[in-house]
C-alpha cells in the first residue's frame, strides 16, 4: 500500500491556502520549516485561543488529490494547496488510514496521522458551498469529513512531488481517524 506525492505546500502566514513549493523540509517534532502552523504547541487559531499550551497533532496536513477530482466534478475548481494542505497526495486512502499510520514520505521524511482534519466555514469563503462537498452526512446520519488528515512528524527530511509513499500501519487493533 502506497501512493504518490503530487504537491507540496506551505505558507509563513496565516492564510487560507499555500503556495506549491518544489520541495518542503519537515521538521522533527515541529512541522513544515517555514510554515505558520510550525511548532511544537498549537499554531492554529482558534486552538491557541482556546489553549495555547495543548500539543501540535496538526504540524503537516495532507490531503488526497482524489478529492480535487471529486470537487472538479462537482464543480469546484481546486487546486493543490488551496485548501491549506501542505502535502497532496495521489493513490491512497488518506481517510482510511488507522491513528498511528507512519507515511514515509520520500527518502528521509515520517510522518505519524493523528487524525482527521476539521474542515472549518473559512472553506465556503475560499469558494460558496464547498463546505458541504468536505463535510457530509452518510446514510447513517455520521459526519464524513473529506478534508484530509492531520500528522506529527516523527522524522525530517525534504519531500518533493514525485516522491513515494510507503505506509506503516500501527499494530492492530487499529483506532479509525477523529478530528484532531
Amino acid at each position: 500500500m502506497g501512493g504518490v506525492v503530487t504537491a507540496v505546500s506551505f505558507d509563513g502566514e496565516h492564510r487560507f491556502s499555500k503556495p506549491n513549493a518544489a520541495a518542503i523540509r519537515l521538521l522533527a517534532g515541529l512541522g513544515v520549516e517555514g510554515d505558520a502552523h510550525l511548532g511544537v504547541t498549537v499554531q492554529h487559531r482558534s486552538r491557541v485561543a482556546k489553549d495555547p499550551t495543548q500539543p501540535n497533532l496538526r504540524q503537516v496536513h495532507l490531503i488526497h488529490a482524489e478529492l480535487h477530482d471529486e470537487l472538479a466534478g462537482a464543480g469546484y475548481t481546486v487546486a493543490a494547496g488551496e485548501l491549506g494542505e501542505n502535502v497532496t497526495t495521489r493513490g491512497l486512502d488518506l481517510l482510511g488510514l488507522p491513528r498511528g499510520t507512519r507515511l514515509h514520505l520520500g527518502g528521509e521524511a515520517v510522518v505519524e496521522v493523528t487524525g482527521l482534519r476539521n474542515p472549518c466555514p473559512q472553506i465556503n469563503r475560499f469558494r460558496s458551498g464547498l463546505l458541504k462537498r468536505v463535510l457530509e452526512v452518510d446514510g447513517n446520519g455520521g459526519v464524513v469529513r473529506k478534508g484530509g488528515i492531520m500528522g506529527v512528524v516523527l522524522t525530517g527530511g525534504e519531500v518533493r512531488p514525485g516522491d513515494g509513499i510507503r505506509v506503516e500501519l500501527p499494530p492492530l487493533p487499529h483506532q479509525p481517524l477523529e478530528p484532531v
